[in-house]
């Protein structure tokens, strides 16, 4: 008798214990019933799964809270649920919203910057795509720990802060957007380009200036390498680049510079004035793209001292000033 109620007794254990698994494994696998519809979810820093599930089942994303937890207990425990913003395309099983939030695929916003930007240029950008105090923004490019072997005298992350379109988690802080732009450069400046600066007998951070300065000379693909062998050439031969841009940068960061360069601008004493003193400026003058400093690293094989515009957005290139004086001639005339 007592091992006949035994064997009912293991019997109907079985049977429960068969019945809830079945119960569990369709529930957590389940797509809920439901019209399609993306909700944002947000999970706070230290949220614990029990509150989490609480949470989800409030907004409708899980029907019930029991399958979600007995499924991270048993699939998910070894990670942690990771605080986010997240974006779900419902209905969803438990199991494909515990991936997520275990995985950390949080929504990301994309933030695009284009090249030749100065990093005052760049905050009301960053503020307006990704909800970021420009002033903050400005602090953390002034810091230079992220450029700690790569560049000694730099005074703040100008030049370094990579033109790219970044996709970043919400809530991203100041910090973390610099952070990403300078690894992005560390990224692009391969072994292979600082091979190349050394063979140049150029730093990092000459070239990166030189990068700048070519930029803002020309958004013509095809003109880049011309631009770059001038200034290469100019500064073989010691001469002064006269470049504009460099004093309109020094303008811009004293907020003097209201887009008209005048001749009294070129007599300015100034450390960024290529007018006056010989040299690459003191600092990049932008942020360069890729382009501008694979240019500033290879540039064309070419006797030219001398380019100016004409008034299409391309420019004349010269070897000699009488060249050079003749073309400034015909595409003023023009321009008047």
């Amino acid at each position: 008798m007592i091992r006949r109620l035994l064997f009912v007794l293991i019997i109907l254990i079985v049977l429960l214990t068969g019945v809830s698994a079945f119960l569990f494994f369709s529930s957590f696998n389940k797509v809920p019933e439901g019209s399609p519809e993306n909700v944002i979810f947000t999970i706070d820093p230290g949220k614990s799964a029990s509150s989490v599930a609480d949470d989800l089942r409030k907004r409708g994303i899980i029907e019930q809270k029991w399958p979600f937890l007995i499924g991270y207990r048993l699939y998910f425990s070894a990670v942690t649920i990771k605080a986010g913003e997240y974006s779900f395309d419902l209905p969803l099983p438990p199991r494909r919203i515990l991936e997520m939030i275990t995985q950390g695929k949080t929504n990301l916003y994309s933030l695009t910057i284009h090249e030749g930007l100065t990093r005052r240029e760049m905050a009301p950008q960053v503020a307006e795509q990704l909800q970021i105090d420009s002033d903050r923004f400005i602090e953390e490019s002034g810091k230079i720990r992220l450029l700690n072997g790569w560049d000694s005298e730099a005074l703040n992350l100008e030049g370094y802060l990579f033109p790219e379109t970044y996709h970043l988690p919400a809530g991203s802080s100041a910090r973390e957007v610099v952070s990403a732009m300078v690894a992005q450069f560390k990224r692009i400046f391969s072994p292979d380009w600082k091979k190349r600066a050394e063979e140049l007998g150029l730093s990092i951070r000459d070239v990166v200036i030189l990068a700048s300065l070519i930029e803002k000379e020309t958004a013509v693909e095809d003109e880049r390498t011309l631009v770059s062998a001038v200034f290469h050439n100019r500064l073989r031969r010691n001469m002064k680049l006269d470049c504009d841009p460099t004093i309109i940068y020094a303008l811009k960061e004293q907020d003097s510079f209201d887009g008209n360069l005048r001749k009294r601008d070129l007599q300015w004493d100034h450390p960024y004035n290529t007018y006056k003193r010989a040299g690459l400026p003191p600092g990049p003058i932008a942020n360069p793209g890729k382009n501008s400093l694979l240019a500033a690293l290879y540039p064309a094989d070419v006797d030219y001292l001398y380019f100016v515009s004409k008034n299409d957005g391309r420019h004349h290139f010269s070897t000699s000033y009488r060249e050079h004086v003749n073309a400034v001639n015909e595409y003023q005339r023009k321009k008047k």
